[in-house]
């Protein structure tokens, strides 16, 4: 526990061993960044994430094809049954797939407790009709959607794209990744923190912002209560995002609610998580 507070890292990506290392080369190649965590193997997460005090681990991968997403999804489940009560998954989804509902019946018959998707390496805009579908499944099933948000690079996850989807599944819980948009915080704050459908992250976000009292305001504009904490491992150190997170001198009712409160809401896990 990190200052008495139980932690659950609500943003980490894992692989099989076989293909890890080249998988977090390709985030690497696309992001023009150099993994801390290069292995990207769920040994190294749990080395690494125990050493940061972290507690939990919310894990998942993207479906750069729609033939990838079952075995993705498997994969994350196994993982999950094997961690002893470490981890919890989420499945992912590509737009293109056929049998998108059938899709989400399995992963969910899997125990995946949400959808994980990647608009901007994926190459579809997160309002394509496939994941329009995915929505509307997911809003019907009760699973909230964990997606990258932001990049002022493309127009495939920006809140012109997200803004439409939050005004037409009320009902459906997003989770925008970094903040809401990814190199686009602040703007991404103004035209969204409204949505109260939408929930934040704060991964591969604070080390970016010129001062650290820009993501203090950006907690409280959206409320504390709708902010969940990550590291975007194997992107970024766990240790050191949490260093990071530390020094923005937030309350401890508000750190409590984002080290864990908001993720065993978000994702209805048993408060046994705790034990």
């Amino acid at each position: 526990m990190v200052h008495g507070n139980f932690v659950i890292d609500a943003h980490c990506h894992i692989y099989p061993d076989k293909i890890a290392a080249r998988a977090v080369a390709g985030t690497d190649a696309f992001y023009g960044t150099t993994a801390r965590c290069p292995s990207g193997t769920v040994g190294e997460l749990l080395e690494v994430g125990t050493k940061a005090g972290t507690d939990h681990f919310i894990v998942q991968s993207v479906a750069t094809t729609p033939k990838q997403v079952r075995s993705i999804n498997e994969f994350i489940a196994a993982s999950v049954a094997a961690s002893e009560g470490k981890f919890t998954g989420l499945g992912t989804m590509h737009p293109e797939c056929e049998g998108i509902p059938a899709e989400i019946a399995h992963l969910k018959d899997l125990g995946l407790k949400g959808i994980k998707i990647h608009p901007d390496i994926q190459a579809r805009p997160l309002d394509h009709p496939g994941f329009m579908i995915m929505y509307a499944c997911c809003e019907k099933e009760g699973l909230p959607v964990l997606m990258h948000t932001g990049d002022y690079r493309y127009d495939y996850s920006n809140p012109n794209r997200l803004i439409p989807v939050l005004e037409q599944f009320p009902d459906l819980t997003v989770i925008g990744a970094h903040f809401g948009g990814w190199s686009i915080w602040e703007e991404a704050t103004e035209k969204m923190a409204k949505y109260q459908n939408l929930v934040v992250d704060c991964s591969s976000s604070l080390p970016f912002m010129k001062h650290p009292e820009i993501a203090v305001d950006l907690v409280r504009k959206y409320g504390a209560h709708r902010v969940l904490y990550g590291t975007d491992y194997p992107m970024w150190s766990p240790v050191e995002e949490l260093e990071h997170f530390l020094k923005l001198g937030l309350t401890p009712e508000e750190e409590k609610m984002i080290f864990a409160d908001n993720a065993i809401r978000v994702y209805h896990l048993p408060e046994t998580v705790r034990s």
